[in-house]
Formats: structure tokens, sequence, C-alpha cells
């Protein structure tokens, strides 16, 4: 049995090749255009600052002094439309705030599925952190006393603290201080009550914090595949339910895994959330691109 500092390198190495698997023009391209806005992380724009960041031509209305001549000269052209503007970059690191739901009903797989939900979220968490700490953002988890970690070597730090991380019966995010205008990525099964979910969003979202809330299912969890007689049994203190004939009831719970979906859907629009939802036995390559994708859009 691995011991948990290699368990959690092992975790920390599948996350990173995951992360390196989303097609670079994606990373470059969302670099580029966060220069021209302020408010995604990992942005980048000019400003001021100590590092170049490109010529361009002079326009009527710069001032003179920030005209580099040496760049100018080399251009051969005549003023004004020789002279060129030398642009430094300014960056600003953003805090995102990560965390995965470690209650029993995380820990679950149905037959013939690959992996249990936790497992799944914990790698979507770190690949995600991976993309994060690479373009220079600041991660933390929402975690008592958790610190935020900034740099690629962060990430099995992170990872760490992911793999030792107790199992928790609330299913939700923990009260703990976050950094205000930070971003929040969620990662659970979010079947617990809509309510008390809306509660733990609008608790979040005052702080001020926006963010993510990703969904993550079982097949089984997601389509109720079972006939016949069959119990099933309550994970967090639910008790037992035995229904006689799961076909006769599948329509039902369709319906009310829909409801709970739109539900978590019209909470996270209300915050100001992104949210989707990611099954198991789909690719994990297109819910981390879908996620990264929508964080530096918004």
């Amino acid at each position: 049995m691995p011991s948990g500092s290699s368990q959690a390198a092992t975790e920390a190495r599948r996350a990173e090749a995951l992360g390196a698997r989303l097609p670079p023009l994606l990373v470059a391209a969302e670099r580029v255009a966060a220069t021209v806005a302020q408010g995604v992380h990992g942005r980048r724009r000019v400003g001021q600052g100590d590092s170049f960041w490109q010529f361009r031509h002079f326009v009527a209305g710069d001032p003179i002094a920030r005209i580099d001549w040496r760049q100018s000269a080399k251009s051969g052209r005549p003023v004004p439309d020789g002279w060129f503007i030398r642009e430094t970059e300014w960056e600003a690191a953003q805090t995102i705030c990560v965390w995965r739901d470690a209650s029993a009903s995380m820990h679950w797989r149905s037959r013939g599925a690959s992996v249990e939900k936790h497992e799944r979220a914990g790698l979507l968490l770190l690949a995600l952190a991976s993309l994060l700490l690479r373009g220079g953002e600041r991660v933390t988890m929402i975690a008592p006393d958790a610190r935020p970690i900034s740099g690629r070597a962060g990430l099995d730090r992170l990872a760490e603290a992911l793999m030792g991380s107790a199992q928790d019966d609330a299913g939700l995010p923990p009260r703990v201080p976050l950094p205000r205008h930070a971003r929040v990525v969620l990662f659970g099964d979010f079947l617990s009550p809509l309510d008390e979910i809306q509660a733990a969003v609008g608790r979040l979202s005052a702080t001020p914090v926006s963010g993510y809330l990703m969904q993550v299912l079982d097949p089984a969890e997601a389509d109720l595949p079972y006939s016949g007689r069959i119990r099933f049994r309550g994970l967090e203190r639910e008790g037992d339910t035995l229904i006689p004939r799961v076909e006769g009831v599948r329509d039902e719970y369709g319906r009310r895994m829909k409801a709970q979906q739109e539900g978590l859907a019209a909470i996270c629009a209300a915050a100001g959330f992104g949210f989707a939802m990611h099954r198991t036995d789909h690719s994990p390559e297109a819910a981390l691109l879908g996620l990264y994708t929508a964080l530096t859009a918004r």
C-alpha cells in the first residue's frame, strides 16, 4: 500500500499530465486575451511595471517620454510613423480557493464505474490548480488554517493537503475566512437539500467572491439503470430503502434529479457563479477544458 506522501505525489503527476494535455494554443490565447481585460485570473495587461511587454506604434496623445528612441531609429521610417512606444507589463495574481466534497457519498462508485466520485473530483481539482499555478496564480484550499500557495512546486503541497483531508459529513464548504474578491471552485455531488446549498453559496457570494460549482456524479446516479427489487443503502445516515421495481420509479427519479440540477443552476446564477455537471464515465480532459475556459472567460 503506497504511503500518503507517495500517493499524493502520484496524484500530482497525474494532474500535471492532465493539465499538460490541454491545447497549448488555448492557454496562450487566454493569456493574450487577458492583456486587455482585468478580472480574469492570470490577468496580464499593459501598465506600470519593470518587465517589457511589447512595442507598438506611436499614436497621437502618447507622451513623448514613453517613446523608445532606439527601437524607433531601427524602423528607418519618418516621424512620427517610425516612432515606437515601449509598453511594460502589469501582472496581478489572483487567489483561487478550491474545495472538494469529502462526505461519505463521494466515496462510492457503482458496479462497472472506473473511479469513485471523490477521486475524479480530486483529479480535476489538482489539474486545475496545475494550470492556475503555471499561470502565476495563488491557490488555496477552503479549509481551516489553509494558506495560499504559488509556483509549480506548490502543487505537491496542495496534493498532500487534499489527500490528507479528513472525511467530512457536511458535504458543503466549511465556514472559513476567504480573501475578498477571490474566485472559488467547488467540486462535489451537491445532492444535499437545495436550501442548504443556497445558504452555503450565498454565504460565499456575500464575502464577496465569485466562482464555479461542478457537480460530479456516478453514471448510475445520473441514469438509475437498475431494474427489479433493489435495496438502496444510505451512506450518510439516511437509512435503507427497498424498492420492489426500480424501473417503476426511474421517470420520477429523473424528474427529481433534473429539478436538483436546475435548482443548482439557479442558485449559482443568482450568486454570479458558473455551474456544470460531470459524470465519472466522461472524459476528465473535457471537464477540465470547459472549467478552465469558463473561469478565464468570466
